[in-house]
């Protein structure tokens, strides 16, 4: 496996954070692109401590979890993994929802370099949609599968590929959905190039070896404003 990356928001590489509040933690702030500094001030805290509870197995008392879930413009349910057994989106509608068209390269932007879609396949059984973790490497849209497993089944189609992200917090979000043909990787250069380029190994674990390539004819996605939500109807907080 390649070295995790590393930016200036810091590190989720192997073994940080520690703690399951940590994690929540680190990936909630490198979701809103804040260093720790930037959650220190917010939280009226210390970078220090920031970094321990990102790193560390932290228990923090409850007048500090409200406020760094402010901070983080989440809730302590969310932090503390309270609704991780629910499906994303539970909440009521937001106040005055827009729903507005993202363009070709917003659309490119949310996808990033990594994460996890979802790909929807034509089976014998039917259609089917399924999670897989995913790569972006020079316009196309790459996952690992077994050859036998449902996903493979894309290869040789035209094989639509969603991404979305849900913010329960302010019943807001967006979806990104790319279609266009797939096709197996099977030459030894395409794949050790893949490989070289994968953020992790599939989460599902397994024997999953076989690649498969999407190429977009058409990109396409959508987002849900809401009045007063952050990042809206206000400037940057301080």
């Amino acid at each position: 496996m390649p070295e995790q990356p590393q930016s200036r928001h810091g590190s989720l590489g192997p073994g940080h954070p520690k703690g399951d509040i940590g994690r929540r933690v680190a990936t909630r702030r490198q979701q809103l692109g804040l260093s720790r500094e930037d959650v220190a001030l917010r939280a009226g805290s210390a970078p220090g401590y920031i970094e321990y509870i990102e790193e560390k197995t932290a228990t923090p008392g409850m007048g500090f979890l409200l406020r760094l879930a402010d901070a983080l413009e989440t809730t302590v349910t969310e932090l503390t993994g309270g609704g991780a057994e629910l499906p994303p989106g539970v909440g009521m509608a937001g106040d005055r929802p827009e729903l507005v068209e993202l363009g070709h390269d917003q659309c490119w932007a949310l996808l990033g370099t990594h994460g996890v879609g979802r790909v929807a396949v034509t089976t014998r059984e039917g259609p089917a949609i399924l999670p897989v973790n995913y790569l972006v490497s020079e316009g196309r849209i790459a996952f690992r599968t077994s050859p036998g497993a449902v996903p493979a089944e894309a290869a040789g189609t035209e094989t639509a590929f969603e991404v979305d992200h849900i913010d329960d917090a302010f019943s807001q979000g967006w979806s990104v959905l790319a279609v266009g043909g797939a096709r197996a990787v099977t030459d030894e250069e395409g794949v050790s190039k893949l490989e070289r380029q994968a953020y992790s190994a599939p989460w599902a674990g397994g024997d999953r070896d076989l690649w498969i390539v999407l190429t977009p004819d058409r990109v396409t996605g959508r987002r849900i404003l809401v009045r007063g939500a952050p990042g809206q109807d206000q400037g940057p907080r301080r």
